[in-house]
């Protein structure tokens, strides 16, 4: 499995759209929890490029803008035609004082604020101030971004979104793009996967960016919503392989996992997915990426990078080989769900 190697996410329109099995998340980019240079920030993209990535996903929110600044310079010298590019609307940036900044994970931001809009006016003004960003005319695949509780704390705030999406017009501003030509896919990229079925209840959606809900700790979406993007072919864009951290690090001290230290029971849970792999001479993050990228529905895999480094030692990692064994051990004491598919089955 390289790098290079691409699915096809089946956008219903004569505007295919390819995907590179693994492609590059632009959180990092945003300064996320760390501040990384801008001669870091484009020798990593320059090295995703390098090792075959022409799938590049950013958000407003990353960065507060920064993020989809930098993607834009790097776009700039791939060419746009080259490359397949994501970005999210829900969040609209606003200039404001550095007193009123929007708390974020991100270091050293613009002075914006964020705005929720999901409406239908929200979505077309967060698309356009994406394009001039990323200074490009258009860009791939729409994401609506974060109406799960994850980031709205709870369920009934969520719902409130959900249905602003689809009262206030916005998922109806998604239809006119798709049908103009002036998006290829659209889609909502989320941290959980149960808000992802409720919008499959609602609306006809191309494609889910699902962080860290499908991974070798979390197979719960297998009961019922994967199956349901295989039935409707609806791709799934996987971020989040390693939660966060802790299957790349495996069980040290400081591993994280959602987005916080990694509590007694996942890190026990990985020591015992840990010990599988030594015993068949695999590394534990190869067998995270190759795991998720066995699933029909997942089209790509966008692990974190930091770094130019970072970004080499995740490419390298899909040529790494794995025995059959592993996940038939894996299956055998329980630590994969035994419907979950695999390489090689």
């Amino acid at each position: 499995m390289k790098v290079h190697e691409t699915t096809v996410l089946d956008a219903r329109t004569s505007r295919a759209v390819r995907l590179t099995r693994m492609g590059f998340g632009g959180a990092p980019l945003g300064n996320l929890y760390r501040r990384v240079s801008e001669e870091d920030a484009q020798a990593a993209l320059r090295a995703a490029h390098a090792c075959g990535v022409r799938y590049f996903d950013t958000a407003p929110l990353y960065g507060l803008g920064r993020s989809e600044e930098r993607l834009g310079i790097a776009v700039k010298r791939f060419g746009r035609e080259n490359i397949v590019l994501s970005s999210k609307v829900g969040r609209l940036l606003v200039d404001c004082s550095a007193g009123e900044v929007t708390p974020t994970p991100f270091v050293d931001v613009a002075h914006r604020k964020v705005v929720f809009d999901y409406t239908y006016d929200g979505v077309m003004r967060s698309l356009a101030s994406s394009l001039r960003r990323l200074g490009v005319d258009d860009i791939d695949i729409v994401l609506v971004h974060d109406v799960d509780m994850f980031t709205h704390r709870t369920r009934a705030r969520s719902d409130a979104k959900v249905r602003e999406l689809f009262d206030g017009g916005g998922y109806r501003a998604l239809q006119e793009l798709k049908a103009g030509g002036r998006i290829a896919a659209f889609g909502a990229g989320v941290n959980e996967w149960q808000v992802c079925e409720r919008l499959l209840e609602l609306g006809e959606f191309d494609v889910f960016l699902l962080a860290g809900r499908y991974t070798l700790l979390e197979q719960e979406a297998l009961d019922t919503f994967l199956p349901l993007c295989v039935a409707r072919d609806v791709g799934i864009i996987l971020g989040g392989p390693f939660n966060s951290g802790i299957l790349a690090t495996g069980a040290v001290g400081d591993a994280m996992y959602n987005y916080d230290a990694a509590p007694p029971a996942i890190m026990e849970r990985v020591r015992k997915l840990e010990a599988v792999c030594m015993d068949h001479g695999v590394r534990l993050p190869a067998a995270a990426l190759a795991f998720v990228l066995a699933h029909p529905a997942v089209r790509s895999v966008i692990p974190g990078a930091l770094s130019e480094r970072e970004v080499r030692q995740n490419a390298a990692l899909l040529d790494e080989p794995i025995p059959p064994g592993l996940w038939t051990d894996l299956k055998g004491a329980r630590l994969l769900h035994e419907e979950a598919p695999v390489p090689g089955a």
